[in-house]
């Protein structure tokens, strides 16, 4: 199908530019959204008619779409979400949560202004693009976390899970040193309690060794004084 482009649109044209595209395209995006026109005779000459007015239109509202660009530019938006100890969200941040989050940060967007390329998966920051205008884009950070306190280490520059890995890495450690100084302790008690055994053996063994040598010399003193 061909169309009459009544803005720019990115890959295709700018404003005034007859071209082909796919009819599902011209169906599904470009007409519903006005972006666009059939290229018949009669909407061609509808476009010549009205090109000056959709031109001044197009620039007040790209003058527009910069002095929002101008307040949105390199801003940070925090969104919490939960997620596993590798940072896996449990669900993914979507346009909507995105277009929500600037929009409450004090800047109207829709969440088709968002340009996400792929979904948001993970704790982190990420920059975001946001198409104010056909002309106009502008560049945001998203700073995912679990916290407020975790999106602020963020901001900081902290990875906060390689900070988890560490805690854990400590505790095990901790764990493991623990461990090992009660094996210490148990071997040296059970050393101390084969040792008293072992004198108390000893001392048994003596003991009795002591009283066959008092027997024997009984024995003798006998004999002698039979004699």
């Amino acid at each position: 199908m061909q169309v009459i482009l009544l803005e720019r649109v990115e890959k295709l044209g700018q404003m005034g530019d007859v071209v082909k595209v796919k009819d599902g395209f011209a169906r599904n995006f470009l007409l519903p959204q006005k972006k666009a026109l059939r290229a018949t005779k009669d909407n061609v000459k509808k476009f010549e008619g009205q090109k000056a007015q959709l031109e001044a239109r197009n620039l007040a509202a790209k003058k527009e779409a910069e002095a929002v660009a101008g307040k949105l530019d390199k801003q940070s938006f925090i969104i919490l979400r939960q997620a596993g100890d590798t940072g896996m969200l449990y669900g993914s941040v979507s346009t909507r949560d995105i277009a929500d989050a600037i929009t409450a940060g004090g800047v109207s967007i829709e969440r088709n202004q968002v340009i996400l390329d792929k979904a948001i998966k993970m704790l982190g920051l990420t920059d975001i693009k946001v198409q104010l205008h056909p002309e106009v884009r502008v560049a945001v950070s998203l700073n995912v976390a679990r916290t407020v306190e975790e999106a602020e280490r963020q901001a900081r520059g902290e990875n906060v899970l390689q900070s988890e890995a560490e805690k854990a890495r400590a505790e095990a450690d901790a764990m493991f040193e623990e461990a090992a100084a009660a094996r210490v302790a148990a071997e040296a008690e059970e050393e101390a309690a084969d040792d008293a055994k072992a004198k108390k053996k000893s001392a048994k063994a003596a003991k009795a060794d002591e009283g066959e040598d008092a027997g024997d010399e009984g024995k003798t003193e006998g004999k002698k004084k039979k004699k």
